[in-house]
């Protein structure tokens, strides 16, 4: 079984489902993403579960409207009452982490979320970075941000066709030089274009980028994740994403912070579980197979079988 169809809410969701046995496991993308990103971690979950993905409003196929956490959070409701005979466990990578650690907190009978590289922004407080100089640090997050509001302005213009092919073979590029599969990283970057008045759009549109941006929930979820009640695994990277050699320092800072609070994070609440693995940002493009393990095998301890 692999049914795509809309969800009609207060934007139109779009939802693939396919089939599976056992608990009901909705899987959620990240920002600029959608759900082919799952395409090739499906496969190793669907004998454990009943797997379904979306794209999340203003993604992939999905329809567009304001984000807001609430929103955002109603949409999925809407999923899961449509097609979830019982309560889903859920997993997120990135965005979508943040908003499995969301999910669960406004449903504690969730009976497990997972939560891959999903807890900061790269660009967030300078008390979340350890150990770099406070004047370097102050340094390099104004690049870090300059690089990402000009990334934000490119992506927020349309594009002809002929850019829009060099967009994709970019992608593919980089794909390879990522050691991912090329074919389904490209066939994701293709659902995240939109054809509109003659032009290519890239999705999310800036208003949604804007927006996340500016939420503090975005920047840090960690705050949010200590009011998180049910099974909870959050999984680091421990790697840091392709940036300049100059900002290696910060990325590295990153890090050292991040795995400095979630080791607090997990002594404060009995509930919370953290793993690193040997990847990426990308964990879920670089190692979907072993991404569905931890997945399984965290649902599996919490879950009935």
């Amino acid at each position: 079984m692999d049914d795509e169809q809309m969800i009609t809410g207060t934007v139109p969701i779009a939802v693939r489902d396919h089939g599976g046995t056992g608990t009901p496991l909705l899987l959620l993308h990240g920002a600029g993403g959608n759900l082919l990103h799952w395409e090739q971690t499906v496969p190793h979950l669907t004998a454990a579960f009943r797997v379904v993905t979306v794209d999340l409003r203003g993604h992939g196929h999905s329809g567009d409207g304001p984000w807001t956490w609430q929103a955002v959070l109603d949409d999925l409701d809407t999923v899961v009452t449509a097609l979830a005979p019982t309560a889903p466990a859920v997993a997120g990578h990135s965005l979508g982490g943040m908003l499995a650690g969301m999910w669960a907190r406004r449903h504690p009978t969730c009976p497990a979320a997972v939560s891959l590289d999903g807890h900061r922004a790269a660009a967030t407080h300078p008390a979340n970075y350890a150990g770099l100089d406070p004047e370097r640090l102050k340094q390099d997050l104004a690049v870090l941000n300059e690089a990402f509001a000009t990334q934000a302005e490119m992506m927020a213009r349309p594009m002809t066709v002929e850019q829009a092919d060099a967009f994709l073979q970019g992608q593919r590029a980089f794909a390879v030089a990522q050691g991912v599969d090329a074919d389904a990283w490209v066939a994701s970057a293709a659902r995240g274009l939109a054809e509109r008045d003659g032009h290519t759009w890239m999705r999310p549109g800036p208003g949604i980028t804007g927006a996340l941006r500016e939420l503090p929930e975005f920047a840090d979820s960690l705050p949010i994740f200590r009011e998180v009640t049910s099974p909870f695994l959050i999984v680091a990277a421990t790697r840091n994403p392709p940036v300049p050699p100059a900002l290696s320092a910060l990325m590295d800072a990153f890090r050292a912070g991040l795995r400095r609070d979630l080791a607090d994070l997990a002594a404060s609440r009995p509930n919370i579980e953290i793993q690193e693995i040997d990847a990426g940002h990308g964990m879920v493009a670089e190692q979907p197979e072993a991404i569905a393990r931890i997945i399984t095998r965290f649902v599996h301890a919490h879950t009935p079988r």
